[in-house]
This record gives C-alpha cells, structure tokens and sequence, in this order.
C-alpha cells in the first residue's frame, strides 16, 4: 500500500503510524514498524531524558529508516493537596478492602510536557517526525523542532483544534477519532461531549484544511485504511491493534482484557489520570462515574489510583488498572509488529 501524499509526509514505504503508546512500548516496536515500512514511534512522555536518549539511540541503531517522537504538551499543574483529601476520601473504602491508607506522593506522577530541556537532548539525534499530544509546546518550542527539519504533528478531536493546530504551522494533523484507546488529544475543551467519530472528524478536517490530515481511532484491518484513504487521509495512525504483538509491554491481564469480551465494552473516562481517555470498563470506573468531578487534574489523579492497582494486582485484579483500548480490538494478533504492519499494509 503506497499513498503518495503520506510518503512525501512520512518517508516511509506504508501510510501508517504506529501510534506512541506510554508505558506500553518501547523502541523495539518502533524499531520492527518502521523496518516494516510504516512510521515507528517511541513515547516519550514518561521517560527520563537519560531513558529517552538511550531509546532514540537504539532506534537509530536498529534501523535506517524514518521514526517518530511523542511528547505530551500540557500545562503543568501544581499538586493540589485539598483536591487529593477529596479524592483519598473518595478512593478510602477501596484502600480499606486491602488494609492499607493511601500515601501522598506530590512528585510521582512522571509526565513532563516538551521543553527546550529534552529539545537540547534530542537536537543532536534530528528525530525525522515529532508529534505532540494535547495541542503544542510554546511556539519558539515548536520552530526550534522544525528547524532541525524535522516534521511536526499533532492531535486534534474537534474542527476548532485543527484549525488552530494549522494556524500554529504543523505540518500534518492526526484527527483522533473518539474511538481510539487512551488518552483523548482535547486540548480546547474538556467537554467530552465535542468529541467526533472518526470518519466524521475526516471529513470535517479534509474539507477546510490545508495540511495533510491522518485518521486514528478503531482502525484495525487493511479495508477500514483503504476506507480512510479514499476518503482523503494521507495516512493512519494505529495503537490498540499493536498491543498484542511481541514487542508490546502491557501486562498479561492486560493482553487477557483484550482477547475477551470485556474489550466490547470500551468507555472515556478520567478516573486514572485526571484527563479523557479510552479503557476497557472495570470496577473503579462504574463505581466512580466514567467522568469523576472528584479527580485531581492530570496527572495527579494517578497517585492514589496507582497505589491502588498495585495492590489489587498483587491478588491478580484488574479492578483498578487503566486498560487503554479502542473501540476495535478485533485486529490485535500475537504476532511481531513487523508481520502485523506488512499485513495492514497489504490486507
């Protein structure tokens, strides 16, 4: 499968993105799409500079061909310590079933959005694709990545963030459907009730803009790409039909959520981390409302939630995990990410 708009965009072989997914890949994956002829990424929102690095290292070692760069762009909000005895009161009656009392812990919610810090790090390896999640860095931030020459992407969920996204000069826009897994890209609202099926958002986005527009969101075979390129997409960007593969770093309960019938039933919710995203449903999540108005802002609210996955996962639970899905698991395989992106490439 060649689309030529998405291989002058990309410089890959295939129109598809691997798309970053934190602490549930690493280089590896990214290494085995982009030898495949897709886009590899590596998320960086979660790691150190030090780790960062070391995984751009191996990527380049690993192969010769184009690689993308995630990171998270959001405002940095300050530990809030009455949101956090709202929501401890809130969780306590979960805490109590494993005899424990949550801790506070200000400054372990590791997601640091893009600063000229890791921009220093980074400029030296020139990554060929940076993309952002959450709309954009400041704008001196986003010229000194393009003046590396590499190319810059971002997320928008709604016509209004697009339109702003092009404003700000990217060069492609990921238009995430509000079937995709994971954390929502909303950055103009958080209402989630803007948010837009996928090939509703396409089309929105196809007819007003200017810049290249790749959909994301449910895609799981070689006949929903096509769909999408037809409809006028240079390109796609695909997650939760990766999480499976040999190189995916999810935890067994998390590959045995994905292999049953729970995977059906996907809903948003911000009780894990303070912000929009798509899980498989599980007990926190019906007991606290999807849409908890109790939890901390991002990335606060995964404080206490940790602690409580840790200790339900030591009695195998998964009552308190974030099991990040689409609302399309059926494409997900056990197999290498090099075998699955040649078979989305080629049906």
């Amino acid at each position: 499968m060649i689309n030529l708009e998405g291989k002058r965009l990309l410089g890959c072989e295939h129109p598809i993105i691997q798309a970053p997914m934190a602490g549930a890949q690493g280089s590896d994956m990214a290494i085995a799409v982009s030898n495949a002829g897709g886009l590899g990424s590596l998320p960086c929102a979660m790691l150190s500079v030090e780790d960062m690095v070391s995984e751009i290292k191996l990527i380049k070692a690993g192969t010769d061909k184009p690689y993308n760069l995630n990171f998270f762009c959001h405002q940095p909000i300050e530990y809030n310590e009455a949101e956090h005895q709202v929501w401890q009161s809130k969780l306590m009656p979960y805490f109590a079933e494993f005899g424990a009392t949550p801790k506070s812990l200000p400054n372990s919610a590791n997601r640091t959005p893009f600063n000229h810090a890791i921009a220093d790090a980074i400029e030296p390896l020139s990554p060929p694709v940076v993309s952002f999640h959450f709309g954009l860095p400041d704008p001196e931030l986003v010229q000194r990545v393009k003046s590396w020459g590499s190319k810059v992407l971002s997320s928008a969920t709604t016509l209004e963030e697009a339109l702003w996204l092009e404003s700000q000069g990217v060069d492609a826009i990921i238009a995430q459907g509000v079937e995709a897994g994971g954390h929502r890209g909303m950055f103009l609202s958080d209402d989630i009730t803007t948010q837009v099926g996928l090939f509703s958002l396409v089309s929105q986005l196809i007819q007003v803009l200017k810049v290249p527009v790749i959909g994301a969101g449910g895609i799981a075979h070689h006949k929903e790409i096509q769909a999408l390129l037809a409809l006028g997409a240079a390109a796609v960007q695909i997650g939760t039909t990766y999480l499976l593969c040999d190189e995916s770093r999810i935890s067994s309960s998390h590959r045995e959520a994905l292999q049953s019938e729970a995977a059906q039933h996907t809903a948003l919710t911000n009780v894990f981390t303070g912000r929009p995203a798509r899980s498989v449903v599980n007990r926190v999540m019906e007991e606290l409302a999807y849409m908890s108005p109790s939890a901390p802002a991002f990335p606060h609210a995964s404080i206490e939630m940790t602690q409580l996955k840790a200790l339900d996962s030591l009695q195998g639970g998964t009552n308190f995990a974030s099991l990040w899905c689409g609302q399309n698991a059926t494409g997900c395989q056990a197999i290498s990410a090099h075998t699955l992106t040649k078979r989305l490439a080629n049906g």
